[in-house]
């Protein structure tokens, strides 16, 4: 008989403070620079973009950050989030590999998104910002960001990338029911998004041109509205730890620990927010290996450089030291529209460069087959982002097998696929390609 199939934590476990890993770095971060003197930027400089709370984390040498009680009264409708074990997946593969997952598609918004979503809000409204601009994906920032800014009663313009827009528009339909505008990107509202659409009318858009976008638009409403980014920043990764946080006291609780950690690497954050708590284990020589996973057609960690390279298209944001495609980089359209970014956090980027993390890349096919097999054995349809993680997971427990380890795996099911269903019908009818 399964035992444990669900370690279902109660309310009182939900954690009190966000985890910070900065001062637990191998190496400090470089600091981000300003893109015309490439001087460190300062709160100064970050002050028109974001409010001050959010700058303060942002360099944060606290190990710890106390989490607003506001911000845990509305992380209360969905955390804790169930860790399960995938009996089912583990049979299916004949591996004595023990596979976790932490279900984060259980949140109204359908992913991780809404731990750093809510969280920004709040220190917005706090400030008394009116309005936030921000870019989606494949949308699940953005709904999660309009759901975030209902719950504080702020107005919020998203610029979705175009590819996505044209592919998923239930995400659209999810934001504006909690009350965002949605605009493709590039979009007719911002200088940058018409000059981009005179070069290349064609244009599939990417998450730097949008990002580009919302910045604009913060210019250009100045003293209203401020930016939101829903990866890549320290504060981001920093609200999303409550779920290794969560997923390392329901370990505690049967006896368990996780050999290897995984999940899919767009930006970093549901990656970080998971593998971060356990970066000082993997730092004191535990056995623990935690490995990002990417798509081939935007292949950041594996084959992107070291380097000090802008945020965004247009040449709005700081220079930022990170494994990146280049700033100019349009990925090839894919599903998977939330792994779509050229380059990686500072904070991931720093864990590969010094061998704490791992990266591999696969391709759209390949992470489909993968996804189809999770829903057929577990019941879940994930996200095709998700799915690059299920693809390692998959991959990881054959080796289990071949070798005969009882490693225990451990990966996010960062969100549900039940509004990317249009791409699960292209791969189940064979029009699917590797793009």
């Amino acid at each position: 008989m399964e035992k444990n199939k669900i370690v279902q934590l109660g309310q009182e476990n939900i954690p009190e403070a966000w985890y910070n890993v900065l001062p637990d770095l191998p190496v400090p971060l470089k600091p981000p620079l300003h893109p015309q003197t490439k001087e460190p930027v300062g709160p100064e400089d970050l002050a028109p973009l974001f409010p001050m709370g959010l700058i303060e984390q942002e360099v944060s040498p606290d190990n710890y950050i106390d989490i607003p009680g506001e911000v845990i009264d509305i992380y209360r409708i969905w955390r804790p989030t169930p860790l399960v074990r995938a009996y089912q997946l583990e049979k299916r593969l004949q591996t004595p590999a023990k596979i976790f997952f932490k279900n984060e598609g259980v949140s109204p918004a359908g992913s991780h998104k809404g731990n750093t979503s809510v969280a920004q809000a709040y220190y917005n409204k706090k400030e008394g910002v009116k309005k936030l601009c921000t870019e989606t994906g494949a949308g699940q920032w953005g709904s999660a960001l309009a759901m975030g800014c209902k719950f504080f009663d702020l107005e919020l313009q998203v610029f979705m990338v175009r590819s996505s827009f044209q592919q998923k528009p239930y995400r659209r339909v999810l934001m504006e029911t909690w009350g965002a505008t949605v605009d493709p990107s590039p979009s007719d509202k911002t200088e940058t998004g018409r000059r981009i659409q005179e070069e290349d009318p064609d244009t599939p858009g990417s998450l730097g041109i949008a990002i580009s976008e919302a910045i604009d638009m913060v210019i250009q409403e100045r003293g209203t509205a401020k930016y939101s980014l829903g990866s890549v920043l320290n504060h981001v990764l920093l609200h999303q730890t409550v779920i290794g946080q969560e997923a390392k006291a329901a370990f505690e609780l049967i006896d368990e620990y996780p050999n290897v950690v995984i999940g899919c690497c767009g930006g970093g954050s549901n990656l970080g927010g998971t593998a971060l708590p356990f970066v000082k284990d993997v730092i004191a020589g535990k056995d623990i290996r935690l490995i990002a996973v990417e798509p081939t057609s935007c292949p950041t960690l594996t084959s992107g450089k070291y380097e000090y390279d802008l945020g965004d298209t247009a040449g709005f944001t700081p220079l930022i030291l990170m494994y990146t495609l280049g700033h100019n980089f349009v990925p090839p359209p894919s599903h998977a529209g939330g792994l779509r970014y050229h380059g990686d956090s500072p904070i991931i980027s720093l864990l590969v460069k010094e061998g704490l993390m791992e990266a591999v890349a696969y391709h759209q096919v390949e992470v489909f087959e993968a996804a189809v097999l999770f829903a057929q054995t577990e019941g879940y349809v994930p996200a095709p982002e998700t799915a690059h993680a299920i693809k390692a997971v998959i991959d990881e427990a054959i080796r289990c097998r071949e070798s005969g380890e009882g490693k225990t795996i451990f990966f996010n099911f960062s969100g549900h696929g039940l509004l990317d269903l249009a791409a699960y019908d292209e791969y189940l009818s064979g029009a699917l390609s590797d793009v």
